[in-house]
């Protein structure tokens, strides 16, 4: 992920109170192109309607439970260790497959565990930036199908993956990075390494550049043929583009800054597409053609916003796996409100966090998913295939409504920690006169009234004073 802190452009975005401080976001495109094919719009209305999937960080970084990829990159504000320089160190981390050995690997409750926790789609990590390939590629061997995990019968685990997920019914998403560091063709060992760019003169070794765009295409070929059925191509890396492109981030310290990174995207999605009829993608940051929808990271948008996006957040401290002491789960009252809010403004939400080198779920992250689970069995039709409403918002009350516009949900967040009040209010979204208003939890009417502006609800005695993440209700 890219971790570079900017404004963004379109977006006055901020970072939800509740969260976690993140010293470094993503940024966005600050235009959006709706796609003109059938398909892709069919499946960009499709993806919706989920509102709610997981971003799953896995790889060699795993392994000592440090930040995926970044560390590589010679970047001052990206400390790492010291007592090595800094070829030594690079050498240390890409020796780091030699010890990748997931064991416990298990997609099946990979998937189970997502399901429960009302997920409607994955994201996993086909290839950081570091290289790694999570896949049985056959343009390198630096791959998870080498090395200790070889022999197991699961070896190639996005296959893996993608089977376990898929049988859930949920959608599949493909990140691939485009940038490799451990790619000759984009981090020569000629030369130092000064950013997260290419490294050498593409004009006097242009026949190097044209053999990464080569082996980007047929890394992304292998993943579109040979993995079953991808709703999803997701690429990070989005100062790996064309310079004719508006760029939303800087690019870095680049070496070389007139000349255009470009993979060939448009080869690269007539590909795909041809292969995967329908697929989005999602070329974050680049806007285009190519870009179906907005990737905000770490961040809410301050408004509401009509063309589709999706956030990525952490669930936990990093995007990958952090040994438990190091670790820190938000709430599922967080996600809860979170995802709320993000739906309200007519976002999905991706939320992350990274499987252990053992091939687990960290453990510390199952009690909250199973508890924003429960708040979502019961709850979820205000979540779900869902729409903005014009008034989306008063206080810590979200609204959405039905996709036919015929029902309106608001859903009442509580406040962290406190109990749920006796009444509850909220501005705005007043029901027709004589009509119902039903608790989601029990289905049942509530007694409602209006006074000026405001509907105030008599909350029923059972729920008050107790513990809530949020009540929903609908008119």
């Amino acid at each position: 992920m890219n971790v570079k802190k900017i404004a963004l452009l379109l977006m006055a975005a901020c970072i939800t109170t509740a969260t976690f401080s993140q010293t470094e976001v993503h940024g966005t495109s600050d235009t959006y192109e709706y796609p003109t094919d059938q398909l892709v719009r069919q499946k960009l209305d499709s993806w919706q309607d989920l509102k709610f999937g997981f971003f799953l960080h896995w790889g060699i970084y795993s392994v000592p439970g440090i930040a995926e990829s970044w560390l590589l990159c010679n970047r001052p504000n990206r400390p790492r260790d010291t007592t090595m320089a800094y070829e030594e160190f690079k050498k240390w981390y890409w020796n780091l497959d030699k010890q990748f050995n997931p064991v416990k690997f298990n997609p099946e409750r990979w998937a189970e565990i997502s399901q429960n926790a009302g997920a409607k789609y994955v994201m996993f990590t086909t290839k950081h930036h570091d290289g790694f390939n999570m896949f049985d590629t056959k343009q390198s061997d630096y791959k998870i199908t080498n090395g200790p995990f070889a022999n197991n019968p699961k070896a190639d685990v996005t296959k893996y993956i993608f089977e376990a997920y898929r049988k859930k019914g949920m959608m599949i998403g493909c990140y691939f990075s485009k940038p490799d560091w451990h790619s000759q063709d984009f981090w020569w060992s000629a030369y130092g390494t000064a950013d997260r760019n290419m490294n050498y003169d593409p004009i006097k070794y242009s026949w190097k550049w044209k053999k990464f765009q080569e082996f980007t295409y047929n890394q992304i070929s292998e993943l579109m043929h040979n993995y079953g059925k991808i709703d999803i191509l997701w690429f990070d890396g989005g100062w790996v583009r064309p310079l004719e492109r508006p760029r939303a981030a800087t690019a870095g310290l680049a070496l070389f800054p007139k000349f255009s990174q470009d993979v060939n995207m448009p080869r690269i999605a007539t590909m795909a597409r041809e292969a995967q009829p329908g697929i989005l993608v999602a070329d974050r940051t680049v806007h285009g053609p190519y870009e179906n929808y907005r990737t905000p990271e770490q961040t809410i948008p301050k408004m509401q916003l009509k063309e589709p996006w999706e956030t990525c957040i952490t669930l936990t401290k990093s995007w990958s796996y952090r040994k438990p002491q190091e670790e820190k789960v938000k709430t599922s009252t967080w996600v809860i409100h979170t995802l709320a809010e993000i739906v309200a403004k007519g976002g999905n939400l991706l939320l992350g966090f990274g499987p252990t080198p053992e091939g687990e779920f960290p453990t510390a992250v199952e009690q909250p998913l199973k508890e924003v689970g429960d708040w979502l069995k019961v709850n979820g039709k205000a979540i779900y295939d869902t729409r903005i409403i014009e008034n989306y918002n008063d206080g810590t009350t979200w609204f959405t409504q039905s996709k036919d516009g015929k029902i309106r949900y608001a859903i009442a967040c509580i406040k962290e920690g406190s109990t749920v009040p006796e009444i509850l209010q909220w501005k705005g979204n007043i029901p027709t006169k004589g009509a119902s208003i039903k608790l989601l939890a029990t289905g049942k009417p509530v007694s409602w009234k209006q006074e000026g502006e405001n509907v105030v609800i008599t909350v029923p005695k059972s729920l008050t004073g107790q513990k809530a993440p949020a009540l929903a209700f609908s008119f």
